[in-house]
Order: C-alpha cells, then structure tokens, then sequence
C-alpha cells in the first residue's frame, strides 16, 4: 500500500453512528500491541494555539538531543504532515506498511474504529517502531473522550488558549468545554495551563485537586514584548529574554506555555540546556500561522477558523502593520460563526476575495461576498483558489498588505500555488 492509498483508505472511514469514548481505541491499541504504554508524552489540548505549542515544544526538545514524534492535525497540504519526527513528516513507504497493519487490525474489530482513531494509532505505532523518546501529541477534539486521550499518564499535560468552538459536543459555555479538555490530566499528572479567564481556570484548578496534580499556571502578567517586526519577535518572561521566528502577537504567548512546559520537563529531569531553549524557539516553523509567504505586497497566510482566531489575527496585524488597512482572501465553513469572524476583519479591510474552502462544510464563496457586500465591504468571489489567489494579487498594491485567512482547507492549496509544498 502507498502513501497515498492509506490515507485515501483511511479518510473512508466515517464519524457517523460511532459514539464518543475510549473503548475502540483501547481495544485497536491492544490489537497492536498496546504500542502507546512504551512511550513517554507531552499531551496538549486547548481551542487555540495548541498546534504552535507543540511545534514550539517539540524543536525545543529535538535541539536538546531528543528523538521527538510530534502528531497534529489537521495537516496543510500533505497527509504526511500529521506523523513527523524531528521535524520530518513519514515517508511514503513506511506510512503505506504501518498503515496496513492499522487497517487490517480494524477490520477485526467489531465495531470499526473512526477516522481519527485510526491516524491516531498509525502515529502512535510509527513513533513506538522508530524508538522516539518523547512524543508531543496534539488532541482531535476535546481531550476526555478523545482517542488521544488513551495514552498513560503524560510527562505534562497542557491547556492552551479555550474558546466557544465545537459547542454542539463539548458544550456551550467555556466553562464545559474546559471540563471537557481537562479530562486530559491523570493521576499526579503535571499540569501546564494558559492564563485565561477565571471560568476556566477554576475549572482546571478543580480537576488538578481531584487528582493530585500539580498545576502551573503561564505568567503573561510578566510578558513584555521587545520588538516585533516581520523578521520575528523578542520578548522578556518570567525576567528572561527570548526570540520567537514566528510572527504574531498571540505566538508570543505560546511560547511562553512552552517555555513553561520545558521547565516542568526540566523538574522531571529532562536535560534541556538554556541554549536548546533558546534556539528552539528563535528557530521553531509553523506553516499556515501568521506565516509571511510572499513580498511587494505582503502576504500573510493564518488559520484563523474562528472568532477567538480571527480576534487574535486582526490584532497581530494592526501591531506588525500599525495604521494599515488589509485586502482579505477568505473563506469559511458554514458551521463557524463567520459572521462575527467578518466582524473582526471589516474594520481593517480594504476589501475582501471570497473563495469556498474544499469541504462539504463549506460556504459558498458567492455567499460569503454577498454577506460582506451587505455590510458595505468592497468584495468578490472566486471560483477557485488559483483564482482568487491571482484576483488578490491583482487587486493589492505593491505596498499593500494581503492576509489569507478563514480555513485551513485553502491555506495549503495557497502554499502549493506558490511553491512551498
């Protein structure tokens, strides 16, 4: 089987009829040899920034000497994307054969594992045969019931930014959705969480009692930022001065959760020098976020696809632009509360391409135009990407600002029209 077969074969299997819990992926990993309880973890969850957190924990590790798996989803361009190690995404060859092995243990089950589960455990057998020290592991969705969640108790469990997204399973209120996501911390488990609103935090600081697990808590109070420009970003934490590459206000926060988790890790008695963590996270990449792809004009690609996203994004480029006003190429799923999405971007638009994303969730670029038409924005829509990609292009001045945003679904397509992929 290739690469491409397997993840074909794999995106097959639907959610549909399967309920939530741990009960099939446990009986999988047994199937497989219970691969997950020989490896050692960083287990992250969160609504927003828990991508940018694990790629920043994981080339800090990898520059201390460690062996790191790092699984996210969902990916940009390649299904490879998803299972790395040291920053390198599976071959082709080894993700059709693990692939192979993951699908014929399925097929014995008698209730057949989902999608999800299924990557999950392709990740967790190509970590276990590659030897990896430590795996930093990105949950699905939520965090109790997730199929991330089957592993044994992690090196750190982390709670990165949560905000109002997949309501309908995790709940209506953040409160809920933190219950939710703090069902990720075990027994004695160390526990990093982001500062944020007092509803979430005594949620999590209720869980950690319940289980005995210490809880530190990021200090954003002693964040400043130093400078910050389209080459990347230096900041004082915690009365130390560090270097982000990456671009964006709200990256600066992840890093100071990650450099929270390396010195919990520390405490535990990894060896991670001043200097690992440092060139961490000067030299950290993660495509797709406040990424800046192209020049004259500028084109910033991020995968705001939510309202808590897009609040964070409008943000970052009034600091990296201050005064400006941008062009948006954009497009949304249906199930997003786009309309207070376009209400972060409206003030600063000089005006908007709309295109549909490539899901069935998606809405419709004429729809999308006609919507931010009505709200007396200058907008067209585009029957593709490649279109809408060249109408921007267009559009925008040589000293304009271009930001593409709304979906992870396109951001990868952009990268690939432009060569990056």
């Amino acid at each position: 089987m290739t690469g491409q077969e397997a993840a074909e074969r794999i995106h097959q299997e639907a959610w549909t009829g399967h309920k939530p819990g741990l009960t099939r992926i446990a009986q999988l990993m047994e199937r497989l040899g219970n691969p997950h309880t020989a490896l050692r973890y960083v287990h992250i969850t969160g609504t927003n920034g828990k991508g940018s957190t694990a790629a920043l924990t994981a080339r800090i590790l990898s520059g201390a000497g460690y062996k790191v798996g790092l699984y996210t989803s969902p990916h940009l361009w390649s299904f490879n994307e998803r299972f790395q190690i040291d920053g390198r995404p599976i071959p082709n060859e080894t993700l059709g054969q693990i692939a192979e092995q993951v699908l014929e243990a399925g097929r014995q089950m008698e209730e057949h594992a989902t999608e999800f589960e299924l990557m999950f455990a392709v990740a967790i057998l190509y970590f276990r045969q590659e030897d990896c020290d430590v795996v930093v592991l990105e949950v699905g969705m939520g965090g109790r019931l997730d199929a991330t969640n089957v592993i044994p108790c992690p090196e750190a469990a982390v709670i990165t930014n949560i905000g109002l997204d997949h309501t309908e399973q995790l709940g209506g209120t953040r409160g809920l959705i933190a219950a939710e996501k703090a069902g990720i911390i075990k027994p004695g488990c160390h526990t990093v969480l982001y500062h944020q609103s007092n509803e979430v935090e005594e949620v999590v600081r209720a869980v950690c009692r319940a289980q005995g697990a210490p809880l530190t808590l990021t200090a954003l109070q002693t964040l400043s930022v130093l400078r910050s420009d389209q080459t990347g970003q230096s900041f004082l934490y915690r009365g130390r001065q560090y270097r982000i590459g990456l671009l964006g206000q709200y990256q600066i926060c992840n890093a100071a959760t990650a450099i929270d988790v390396i010195e919990v890790l520390r405490s535990r008695g990894w060896e991670i020098s001043d200097s690992a963590l440092s060139e961490g996270l000067l030299t950290a990449r993660w495509p797709g976020r406040m990424e800046l792809v192209h020049t004259k004009p500028d084109l910033i690609l991020d995968g705001g696809h939510n309202a808590q996203c897009v609040e964070a994004l409008t943000k970052s480029l009034g600091l990296l632009y201050p005064g400006r006003k941008f062009w948006f190429l954009v497009g949304v799923l249906a199930d997003k509360d786009f309309k207070e999405m376009c209400g972060w971007m409206l003030p600063i638009a000089r005006g908007f391409v709309t295109i549909t994303p490539d899901s069935p969730r998606a809405l419709s670029a004429g729809a999308l135009a006609q919507y931010l038409s009505d709200m007396g924005a200058e907008a067209v829509s585009s029957d593709s990407t490649a279109q809408g990609l060249d109408q921007v292009l267009r559009l925008a001045r040589e000293d304009d600002v271009i930001c593409a945003c709304g979906s992870l679904y396109l951001l990868g397509e952009i990268r690939h029209l432009l060569g990056l992929c």
